[in-house]
Parts: C-alpha cells; sequence; structure tokens
C-alpha cells in the first residue's frame, strides 16, 4: 500500500526510465527505447509496478500537445503552405500504397475484410510523436530534410483524422460524410480565430508585458492548451489545435524563447507517455499477432 499512488507512479516511472535510458545510451540507442522498456518492465503485463497506467496515461497526453505546440512554433506558416503544397502528392501515394500492401498481407493471414482495412489503415501512418522526439532540435530541424519529413507526418495525422471520423461514423450509425464535412468546415474556423486572436489580443498582451517571464510562460499554457481544448470541441484532435496555436505564434519575435521556456516540461510529459506506451503492450496476447506483425514490419 502506497500513502499517494500518483507519487509513487512518477518515482516509478521516471527512476525505471532513468536507468534503462542509461542503459539505452550505453547501447547506442535513443532515449526513448529505454523508456518504452521500462513501460513494459514495470507495468501490468511484467512486475506490474503500476498496475492501473489509465490515469497516468491521461496526463502523459499532455506531452503531445506540448510537443505539436513547440512544432508549430518553429514552422512559420508560410515555409509550412510552401512545404506541405511540395509534400502533397508523394504523401498520397506512399500512403495508399502501404495501406494496399497491409490489406493485401493482412488477408493472407486469414484477417477478415474490415480487420484487414483498419490493418491497412494503420500502415499508412508514421508514428508523428516518435519521429519528432526523434528527430533533432538543432540543424536538421530546420533544413528542407526536416522540413519534408515534418509535413508528410501532420499531412498522414490528417488522412488518419478522416479515417477516425469515418470509422467513428460507422460505430455510431451516423453517416461519415457528415463527420467529415464538419471537421471540414471546423479547422478553417479554428485556424480564422487563431490568427484573429493572436494578431489583435495575444501579440498586444505579449508585447507590453515581454519583460516578465513567469507571465509569458503562463501566458503560452494557457494559449496552447486552450486552443487544444477548443479544437477538441469542434471534433477534431488536441494535437491539431496545439499545432495551430504554434504556428500563429512562429513569427513572433518571442517564438524561440517561448520554444526553449517548454522544453523540460514538454520532456516530462513525455517521459510519462513513451512509459505508458510500453505499459499498453499485451505481452499475454503477443504470440497470436506476432508473426503477421513480424512480416508487416519486414515488408514496410
Amino acid at each position: 500500500m502506497h500513502n499517494d499512488p500518483i507519487i509513487f507512479s512518477i518515482f516509478v516511472i521516471f527512476t525505471g526510465s532513468a536507468i534503462l535510458a542509461t542503459l539505452a545510451l550505453y547501447a547506442s540507442q535513443a532515449l526513448i527505447v529505454g523508456y518504452i522498456f521500462c513501460g513494459i518492465a514495470l507495468g501490468p503485463s511484467g512486475f506490474a509496478a503500476i498496475e492501473n497506467p489509465v490515469v497516468v496515461n491521461e496526463v502523459a497526453h499532455i506531452g503531445i500537445i506540448f510537443l505539436l505546440f513547440l512544432l508549430g512554433l518553429n514552422l512559420k506558416p508560410q515555409d509550412l503552405l510552401h512545404t506541405v503544397r511540395k509534400t502533397t502528392l508523394i504523401t498520397v501515394i506512399t500512403s495508399l500504397a502501404f495501406m494496399l500492401s497491409g490489406f493485401i498481407i493482412s488477408i493472407l493471414f486469414n484477417f477478415a475484410v474490415l480487420e484487414s482495412l483498419l490493418i491497412g489503415a494503420a500502415m499508412m501512418f508514421s508514428s508523428t510523436i516518435i519521429g519528432l522526439k526523434l528527430l533533432p532540435t538543432t540543424v536538421l530541424h530546420h533544413r528542407h530534410a526536416g522540413e519534408i519529413m515534418v509535413s508528410i507526418l501532420l499531412l498522414q495525422d490528417l488522412f488518419a483524422i478522416i479515417i477516425l471520423l469515418v470509422v467513428q461514423g460507422w460505430d455510431s450509425g451516423s453517416s461519415p460524410l457528415i463527420s467529415i464535412g464538419l471537421s471540414v468546415i471546423a479547422l478553417p474556423i479554428l485556424i480564422g480565430f487563431a490568427v484573429l486572436f493572436e494578431r489583435y489580443v495575444l501579440i498586444k498582451i505579449i508585447s507590453k508585458f515581454d519583460k516578465i517571464q513567469e507571465y509569458m510562460f503562463l501566458v503560452t499554457i494557457g494559449w496552447c492548451l486552450g486552443m487544444a481544448e477548443l479544437a477538441a470541441n469542434m471534433g477534431l484532435s488536441y494535437e491539431i489545435g496545439a499545432f495551430i496555436a504554434g504556428v500563429v505564434l512562429a513569427s513572433s519575435p518571442i517564438a524561440l524563447f517561448i520554444a526553449e521556456s517548454l522544453k523540460p516540461l514538454r520532456d516530462f510529459f513525455l517521459v510519462i507517455f513513451f512509459f505508458t506506451l510500453g505499459a499498453g503492450l499485451e505481452l499475454g496476447t503477443l504470440y497470436t499477432v506476432l508473426i503477421p506483425a513480424t512480416v508487416l514490419a519486414g515488408f514496410m
């Protein structure tokens, strides 16, 4: 029995992650490998130091929101639009190719048609969170290759939202086209609101009190989480709202200061996120999908 399960959970996550991250570094691996293996080892399928990671997982989601917000801060709107236009065609072609390949391989392993479609859809996407975490926040991030990678990941996320809306529409019995149509309408409204609020309210407040760092930190977090919540209420994702919040501030003179200030907070929550990612793996049922998953991974 632990006096405070939240404090104990944080202790387990960060102490275990520090130990396994050290081993990962000695093995010349990325830090997130240690975080994920820590989740596997100490989660419900391992030693069960944290038996129910649901609450921790909800907290960890904040790390993803901050990650997308900081990404937006490094992408000025004009640069983002230019890069997205260049990558749209290749993203569509490769996504459809991977979806078709995943569908065919799943059918060959006797999965049902609907299951095969979902597996094929899953094969379309890279992990935005892992991809961005592995992308160095140094020169590559601002080089052409880094910008191309980011734009492809963002386009894939938009495809993922469309597919999720279709699945949710089928599940609820309503028309998926209605959900997609509402999202298509909501996105430009959200962008328009963000641009106008930043231009006529936010930037004026920031300019007046930019010497008070604590206040800048407070306003930035409020703007990020406020936009994320607004996006979710409009039928979009928290991540899209946070990303838009970052992009509209990217041209601000304090964008670099904001990005540097929020990095420690982002990393705190991302450690928890990758731990819960590992803790969510059910090792007991792994053998049932091991061979198909290995074939899919090898093919892709």
